[in-house]
């Protein structure tokens, strides 16, 4: 069955990216929705027999959540601040499952100086998108700086499992985690800034794949741990 819904992600993924593309609203409409959902399926039907992580499945949820969302904000601009609290908890909560897809051993991990020589290029990113952002921002300000300093930690974490998982689970969760952080950034210049050109479709590429990513991250970390024995 997860070889069915992984289909159907990218099916729906396709439809999206080809709506950004060729003005399609009404696949836009029909295709966004199914993105989380499918990837919800194949989570669960990857984890088949095996406990589920609930807090990574309520991640994606909210995601799912703040993606419905998002699609009603030029209809209403109240929208935009539903769509950022999903994804708010939603990064709240890939924080404590990415802290829960990590071994106890901590022999191989990032110490001391070596964690702040690492984590100081994502505090900067994050930190320097505020800084070009903030005169944009407007009643806007407290929101959007929340939202960067809980996706930066987010991005954090997803560093700090280094050593404490397999390569490949660390190489896609962190690749995930800073394409998330691309996507957000250029929806937040092309909102608040200016108009990119082909936006949408960066904004989503960015995105779809961040999704995968930390999805493939997550059931990679697990079937490695069970080979292991942890």
């Amino acid at each position: 069955m997860k070889r069915y819904f992984l289909i159907l992600f990218v099916l729906a993924s396709s439809a999206e990216l080809f709506s950004t593309l060729a003005d399609a609203p009404v696949v836009h409409q029909f295709a966004k929705p199914f993105l989380l959902l499918t990837l919800i399926g194949y989570y669960v039907f990857s984890r088949a027999g095996e406990p589920l992580a609930i807090t990574f499945l309520l991640a994606l949820f909210f995601s799912w959540a703040g993606d419905v969302l998002l699609m009603f904000q030029q209809d209403e601009a109240s929208f935009f601040i539903y769509g950022l609290a999903a994804f708010l908890l939603a990064h709240v909560l890939y924080i404590f499952s990415y802290r829960q897809h990590r071994w106890e051993d901590e022999t191989n991990a990032l110490q001391g100086l070596q964690r702040i020589r690492f984590a100081f290029p994502l505090i900067l990113a994050g930190s320097g998108l505020v800084v070009i952002l903030y005169p944009h921002l407007g009643d806007m300000k407290w929101p959007v700086l929340l939202y960067a300093l809980v996706i930066t930690l987010m991005s954090i974490n997803a560093l700090f499992r280094y050593g404490r998982t397999g390569q490949g689970s660390f190489v896609m969760v962190f690749g995930g985690s800073i394409l998330f952080m691309i996507s957000d950034s250029l929806l937040a210049i092309n909102k608040f800034i200016e108009p990119l050109a082909h936006a949408d479709f960066w904004i989503m590429f960015t995105y779809i794949s961040a999704q995968l990513l930390i999805v493939q991250g997550v059931i990679s970390h697990a079937t490695v741990s069970r080979q292991r024995g942890v």
